[in-house]
């Protein structure tokens, strides 16, 4: 009877315990994916900006409009050559007063004015001269200015000529060589690094350069 009251005693112990629940593992966190970075917007290699024209309508003289389109050409070419910098053409006539206005009007284009002129020793028509000048931008104060000449370099009264050639297209192209000339020329004034390409063969002239006297003065 002792056993038997024992045994109905435990089963009555075990049937009053409460089963103790096992908490449920924590959920692992997912890792939030990053937005994707908007990209910025590439910045401007450059804020100098060129505007190039010429003045087609000079009272002292008058020359083919090809003539002013060689020269402008060949002076746009050789400053987006030579920097990264944005270059606009105008191939209408720019006056010496309307470059100035625009100058000072844009507070970052540098403002290339391009004149074709008779050389004052001049003993033919192709005796040209390119003159150009640079304005700055909002003060319109000239920064560089010079003379480039399309039948050679002159130094002093040595003129180095590249050739007898004549002809049309052989002075138009004289005559962008001079532009690019000067392209090199005001990108060396404003210290804008210039990478001069090497010419093609393509354009030879007639004959090998020569050294000229100029005996005109005696």
């Amino acid at each position: 009877m002792l056993v038997l009251a024992l045994c109905i005693w435990s089963a009555q112990a075990q049937s009053g315990r409460k089963h103790v629940k096992t908490a449920p593992a924590a959920p692992v966190p997912t890792p939030t994916p990053e937005p994707t970075p908007v990209p910025k917007k590439a910045e401007k290699e450059s804020s100098l900006l060129f505007y190039v024209g010429a003045d087609r309508n000079d009272t002292y003289a008058t020359f083919p409009f090809t003539y002013y389109d060689a020269v402008v050409k060949g002076c746009a070419d050789r400053l987006r050559a030579g920097s990264s910098a944005d270059v606009d053409v105008t191939d209408r006539s720019l006056s010496r007063g309307e470059a100035i206005k625009k100058a000072k009007s844009d507070t970052g284009t540098y403002v290339v004015l391009l004149t074709l002129r008779l050389d004052s020793m001049a003993r033919s028509y192709d005796d040209l001269v390119l003159e150009f000048v640079v304005f700055a931008p909002g003060t319109a104060k000239v920064t560089t200015s010079g003379n480039s000449y399309p039948t050679g370099t002159r130094a002093g009264r040595v003129v180095v000529d590249p050739g007898t050639a004549s002809g049309a297209l052989y002075r138009e192209r004289l005559l962008q060589r001079a532009g690019e000339d000067a392209g090199n020329r005001i990108l060396k004034a404003l210290h804008v690094d210039v990478n001069i390409p090497r010419r093609p063969n393509s354009f030879t002239p007639d004959k090998a350069p020569q050294l000229h006297l100029d005996t005109s003065h005696r």
